[in-house]
This record gives structure tokens, C-alpha cells and sequence, in this order.
């Protein structure tokens, strides 16, 4: 199964998809597991298909080798012309989001940080748009080791992607139900340590649009043996 780890060297992908219904979320799932149970592409590494929980969509998180690996995928003519159109078709939005992990952390009780249908996460992928100039800061704010997160109920990982043109960060968290997930997010402020409060008031004033879902991971498979991102 693949793992996550700030510096595992891949170029993880984020394949982001809208749609107006479960059934367009369904045949979605369907195509995406039809390409990664196929997939043979030089350079790829695992893909890990996520079905939207709040909102129709899906995620697929990408590990490729490197970015020409990828490059060399996308220039391909079944994903110009049989691919691209199939997902434009049945999709309201699509988004390719090439990154690289930046930051991980899991809670004390996990070995490290696991994508996998066989485990129960309720993942939420939050996209944080920035301008290039604000990135850094951005990454800095939000990648820090948060020992107070490791107490909040519920928690069990969370990492931070930097998008490699500059333009955005994705945060990518697992917890271990709804329930405990929506007490954390609708949390006051003021219930929230110091550093956790400014750290999240530094990022409202560079963050210049936000988009967020929730998922279940449904199908994964790996081009390498499990242990070799842990």
C-alpha cells in the first residue's frame, strides 16, 4: 500500500474531479480503477482512487518517479484523446495538482502515514491557493509539528504538499470518523493553543481561495513493494 513522507522524493499528484451526482462520482471510480488497475506506465509508483463524502468528486493520489515520467504519461495519445475527453465529459471540474510532501505527521499510536481501502479514514483534502511570492510563508505557517493535534480526538495524520508552480498548498488529513472531524473543524477559536490560533489567522490573510471535500479511500495499487515510501 502506498505512504506518505515529507521527502519520499515522489512527485505526488492530485487528481482532483467535480460532479453534480453520485451516479457521475460512481462511473468516475469506475474509469479511474479501470486506468489504475492497467497502469504500466515507466516511472509510476501507486495511485490511491478517494470517492467524495460531502460533495460529489473523487481524489486520486499519484506517486510518480518524476515529473518527465508523468510528462511523458500526459503526452500520450490515449490520454489526449481517449482519456482527457472521457473525464471532461463526465466531470464538472478537473484539476492535475503536481506537488511534492513537504510536511507529515501522524499520531503516536501509527507507524506512519497509510492510504489504503482497507483502513477507515475519513480523509479531507483542503486546496489553499496562494500567490507564488506568499508560498513559502504559507508552507511555513502550516508545517510545523503540532503536538496539540496529537491530543485532539479523532486525529491520526496529516500532510502538507507544495505545489511545485508556486501557486498553491494542499493539506491532506485522515481521521478516524466524521463525527470527531466536524467537533475539531467547528472548534472556536478560542478553544485552539496560541501558536495553532495565529498560524491559521496568518494563513487567512495569504490563502486567496480555498477548496475542500471530504473522502474514503475505495482502490489502490502500487507499481513497488509497500514498504519502500515508509
Amino acid at each position: 500500500m502506498p505512504f506518505i513522507k515529507a521527502g519520499d522524493g515522489y512527485l505526488t499528484v492530485f487528481n482532483m474531479f467535480t460532479c453534480d451526482t453520485p451516479q457521475d462520482q460512481d462511473r468516475i471510480v469506475d474509469e479511474m480503477k479501470d486506468i489504475v488497475n492497467n497502469a504500466d506506465y515507466p516511472g509510476w509508483i501507486s495511485s490511491t482512487v478517494h470517492a467524495g463524502v460531502d460533495s460529489p468528486g473523487t481524489a486520486n493520489y499519484i506517486q510518480w518517479r518524476s515529473l518527465e515520467d508523468l510528462q511523458a504519461r500526459y503526452a500520450g495519445a490515449r490520454y489526449q484523446n481517449v482519456t482527457v475527453p472521457l473525464f471532461q465529459q463526465i466531470s464538472t471540474s478537473v484539476a492535475l495538482l503536481k506537488t511534492e510532501v513537504v510536511f507529515s505527521q501522524h499520531h503516536p499510536d501509527l507507524n506512519r502515514i497509510e492510504i489504503s481501502p482497507q483502513r477507515d479514514d475519513y480523509t479531507v483534502i483542503i486546496i489553499m491557493d496562494v500567490e507564488p511570492r506568499d508560498q513559502g510563508a504559507l508552507v511555513d505557517a502550516l508545517g510545523r509539528p503540532d503536538e496539540w493535534l496529537m491530543t485532539v480526538p479523532g486525529y491520526r495524520s496529516h500532510a502538507l504538499c507544495r505545489g511545485i508552480d508556486g501557486k498553491f498548498v494542499v493539506l491532506y488529513a485522515q481521521w478516524d470518523s466524521k463525527e470527531h472531524y466536524d467537533v475539531f473543524h467547528h472548534l472556536p477559536e478560542s478553544a485552539r493553543p496560541a501558536d495553532v490560533r495565529e498560524a491559521r489567522a496568518f494563513s487567512d490573510t495569504i490563502v486567496t481561495r480555498r477548496q475542500a471535500n471530504t473522502y474514503r479511500a475505495v482502490h489502490t495499487r502500487s507499481a513497488v513493494p509497500a514498504g519502500r515510501a515508509g
